[in-house]
């Protein structure tokens, strides 16, 4: 009976006696602050050890004055924060301080007292190292390094075109990497990856091809989208796919750009089985010109290779094959082509100039871009925005390249050929949230009165005032590049324009053009075959928005293939009117 009557004091006893000692050390726990939230300069919160420790007044002061002037090394105001040590003298303060200010006065900017420099200096400083720890997995950084600037630059797309493994997304992502778009650390995960499948010299190219069947098997298939800035550039890097099964797809890339990058490999047989008759340099150089694209870099990859070796004689050889073909192609060699060794695996003549290639005396690929002439774009035309892509996240979300005019937030727009009204609730330019855009932009329109499956590739935004033309049956002069038979009316072929792919066929033979004069026949032909000229009356499956090639060039050049095969290219010439 005793122990059960002793029990309860001695439970009674602990009580009081914990209560007792709370009581003691509540003031110390105060003081040490141990339910801080968790926030950013936490993570290197060495620095503020100091002001934990109880130690005499003044040694305290010193040390929490060292610590800000460490800490606005950066903000060069060293004055400053002494003053703010004098005035708030207790020890504790400013922990407490430096962990309530930025709460509130991060979103605005620091203008309470001189702390919020020394805070945002702080935390500028940790932020990297906590982003590279939680995001690993992410591949390049969502915020260009310059977001306010980022408007302002001239805004390029280039499109990187050629031969299937002549290195075009190699070279994309060591750009991506000398321009500070990929982190070291991200590269060495892809590089282990890589080993791993025994596959080590493809881990750059992975930074690009995001999906998992384009990494196993080492080929692009989507077009891959990236960017990367210079001192006065902003560039878009459209990564397009080499294999001849995935055309189409480059040739949606090759829509977008303003300037082509045509890769050739230097290795001994591949720039041959490239450049033969069923390669692909030759096809995406011309398509890359039907597409629009009046500058041609032409980078010779692989330099590096044992059987190269930054050889001047292989690069001279290359030079003379592809020369007479871009000329026919019509590229002139003075002015639209530039011609420069790399090697996109060490990076070398990418950005710095490299020793190994003493005879090579123009400027490296980087600096050269941005040595580039400036692009005209008026601003002032209709809106024209042919459609990429479309997708659903939070309303109906469109990508695409606006060719001509301007487009502002809240913006009333029309979609066409069905005539849809829609509204701009916002704009994005590679990631970045802008109020408005001008031509040569990569957009993402997020719109208000649209679903997403009343949306096709190919389809335009135009304003209400200036729609652009729609129809099925016009009128436009071919050309015939690869085709074995004779193309009579009645032939059938896949059309690519801007963005847009529909069937077509060629109803009637109008007349013959001949390639040196440019007289049209007085007969009509019956048909015509391999390397004539001709102006044919075509019809569409179904309705596609088109402009002659008079009015807006961009929207008057087309493809027709065939078979896996670019059989013609051609302009619109004329539309004709439906008859009902």
């Amino acid at each position: 009976m005793d122990q059960r009557d002793t029990a309860p004091d001695s439970w009674e006893q602990e009580d009081d006696v914990e209560a007792i000692i709370d009581g003691q050390l509540d003031p110390a726990f105060m003081a040490l602050n141990v339910n801080a939230k968790p926030f950013v300069p936490n993570v290197n919160a060495a620095e503020f050890v100091p002001t934990f420790v109880v130690k005499s007044h003044s040694e305290n002061l010193d040390s929490a004055v060292a610590v800000e002037k460490m800490s606005t090394m950066e903000v060069s105001e060293s004055v400053a924060p002494v003053e703010n040590g004098d005035s708030d003298m207790t020890p504790e303060e400013p922990w407490d301080q430096k962990e309530a200010e930025p709460n509130e006065e991060e979103p605005g900017g620091g203008s309470c007292g001189d702390q919020g420099p020394t805070v945002t200096a702080i935390i500028e400083e940790t932020a990297p190292e906590v982003m590279m720890e939680e995001e690993e997995e992410t591949p390049a950084p969502k915020v260009p390094l310059t977001q306010p600037d980022a408007p302002k630059k001239e805004h390029i797309n280039v499109v990187f075109i050629g031969h299937v493994d002549a290195g075009k997304s190699t070279i994309g992502g060591q750009i991506m990497y000398l321009t500070g778009m990929v982190d070291k650390r991200t590269l060495e995960k892809y590089e282990r990856e890589a080993k791993e499948k025994n596959r080590e010299t493809w881990y750059l190219s992975w930074a690009l091809d995001t999906n998992q069947e384009e990494r196993d098997k080492g080929k692009t298939v989507e077009v891959g989208r990236a960017y990367f800035e210079t001192e006065k550039k902003h560039f878009t890097i459209l990564d397009a796919p080499g294999h001849k099964s995935f055309v189409p797809n480059m040739i949606g890339g090759a829509s977008q750009a303003d300037l082509a990058v045509l890769v050739i490999s230097a290795r001994k047989g591949e720039f041959e089985t490239g450049f033969e008759k069923g390669g692909q340099t030759r096809e995406h150089a011309m398509l890359a010109k039907t597409a629009g694209v009046k500058h041609l870099i032409v980078l010779v990859n692989k330099m590096d290779d044992p059987t190269v070796n930054w050889s001047l004689e292989r690069y001279e050889e290359c030079k003379e094959k592809l020369v007479p073909f871009l000329k026919k192609v019509g590229f002139n060699p003075k002015k639209d082509i530039y011609f420069m060794p790399c090697s996109g695996l060490t990076g070398a003549n990418l950005k710095e100039p490299t020793d190994m290639c003493s005879w090579y005396t123009g400027l490296p690929f980087i600096p050269h871009l941005d040595s580039l002439p400036l692009f005209n774009r008026s601003t002032d035309g209709p809106v024209r925005l042919p459609i990429v892509d479309k997708y659903k996240d939070m309303g109906t979300v469109i990508l695409g390249k606006l060719e001509s005019g301007s487009i502002s937030k809240a913006q009333q727009l029309v979609m066409m050929p069905n005539r849809h009204v829609v509204e701009v609730l916002s704009l994005l330019t590679d990631d970045v949230e802008t109020d408005d855009a001008e031509p040569g932009e990569n957009l993402k329109l997020r719109l208000k009165g649209i679903e997403e499956e009343e949306i096709l590739p190919g389809f335009i935004l135009c304003n209400a005032e200036n729609l652009c033309h729609s129809g099925r049956t016009f009128d436009a002069q071919i050309v015939i590049i690869e085709h074995k038979s004779i193309i009579c009316p009645g032939y059938n072929a896949v059309l690519h324009i801007h963005t847009c792919i529909e069937e077509v066929q060629i109803t009637a033979l109008i007349c013959l053009v001949d390639k040196k004069t440019g007289d049209k026949s007085k007969t009509r032909p019956r048909f015509v075959k391999q390397d004539q000229v001709c102006i044919a009356r075509l019809r569409t499956a179904g309705t596609i928005c088109l402009e002659t090639f008079k009015d807006f060039p961009q929207m008057g050049r087309f493809t027709l293939r065939d078979e896996g095969k670019t059989i013609a290219i051609g302009k619109v010439l004329k539309l004709v009117a439906e008859r009902d």
